[in-house]
């Protein structure tokens, strides 16, 4: 019996998945958690924009800015939900406020987690807690239907358990959503459950677990043509201000509204049509 359970024991553990190496913190600022198997992967080229490009959002820019400073500096600061209007900079500002934090000499790396991956995320605090860096963890355009149990893993990054979350981890998330669920779903929940108040207070109160919410809307007329002015500007393209302005109209207008990223892509068309060559880095 003994043999057997031992050789059982020795299948087993070749069929077991190789640990993760230790990962090469100094091989980039920003990495990219994958799973099966667990790694690291390092991206030496961030695909971001620069933090004086993002116009209408000044007063999240000034307040996430200070937070990851204070964080930066071994001072507390707050994890941070960025929540609101499709297209109008939450990631972009997460990106360009840690190359802000960067420039500035502060020490700070970025990993970028998956939703889809949020049931691995105590494996990788595992070895983000025994790394001498400090970590913002990104997780971008976060939400959740009614069975999904994926925000049961985001509460070890909130909560951090027994354990509390690790000193040099932050965790920054984007969504769509305040409250990470849609509205209807939360009406849904609460006329049918036998104790309204319950059935979705759970998931519902995961966003109060974020210390800092920052509120992004779409913008004005003026602050869409701000943001084409500052591309302009910033790669060098001219164009007469009546015809710009002309055709960063008609571009809107055939989208149906207006955001950053319709600002964005309308001045890749421009600056494709003047010849004009982007970095997106």
């Amino acid at each position: 019996m003994t043999d057997a359970l031992e050789r059982i024991a020795a299948a087993l553990e070749r069929f077991a998945p190789a640990p993760m190496p230790a990962p090469d913190y100094h091989a980039a600022d920003a990495f990219v958690w994958h799973v099966d198997p667990d790694r690291l992967e390092p991206v030496a080229n961030v695909s971001r924009v620069g933090i004086g490009l993002l116009v209408g959002v000044d007063r999240s820019r000034d307040t996430l800015l200070a937070n990851t400073r204070h964080f930066a500096r071994g001072l507390p600061a707050n994890n941070a939900l960025l929540w609101g209007a499709r297209g109008m900079g939450k990631s972009s500002l997460v990106k360009a406020v840690h190359a802000q934090v960067r420039a500035e000499g502060l020490a700070l790396k970025i990993v970028e987690l998956n939703r889809e991956d949020l049931p691995s995320v105590q494996r990788l605090l595992t070895h983000l807690r025994a790394a001498p860096h400090r970590f913002l963890l990104f997780c971008d355009d976060l939400s959740f239907s009614h069975d999904d149990q994926h925000y049961k893993s985001l509460k070890a990054v909130l909560d951090g358990g027994i354990q509390g979350r690790p000193d040099n981890v932050l965790l920054y998330a984007t969504s769509n959503r305040r409250h990470l669920m849609p509205r209807d779903m939360i009406e849904n929940e609460r006329s049918t459950a036998i104790s309204p108040s319950e059935a979705v207070e759970e998931k519902v109160s995961l966003s109060d677990r974020f210390g800092l919410w920052l509120g992004f809307h779409p913008c004005s007329q003026d602050e869409y043509l701000a943001m084409i002015d500052g591309y302009c500007a910033a790669h060098g393209v001219r164009v007469p201000p009546d015809r710009l302005r002309a055709e960063a109209i008609e571009w809107q207008a055939t989208r149906g509204g207006r955001s950053g990223r319709v600002a964005w892509q309308f001045f890749c068309d421009l600056a494709a049509r003047e010849g004009v060559a982007l970095s997106h880095t």
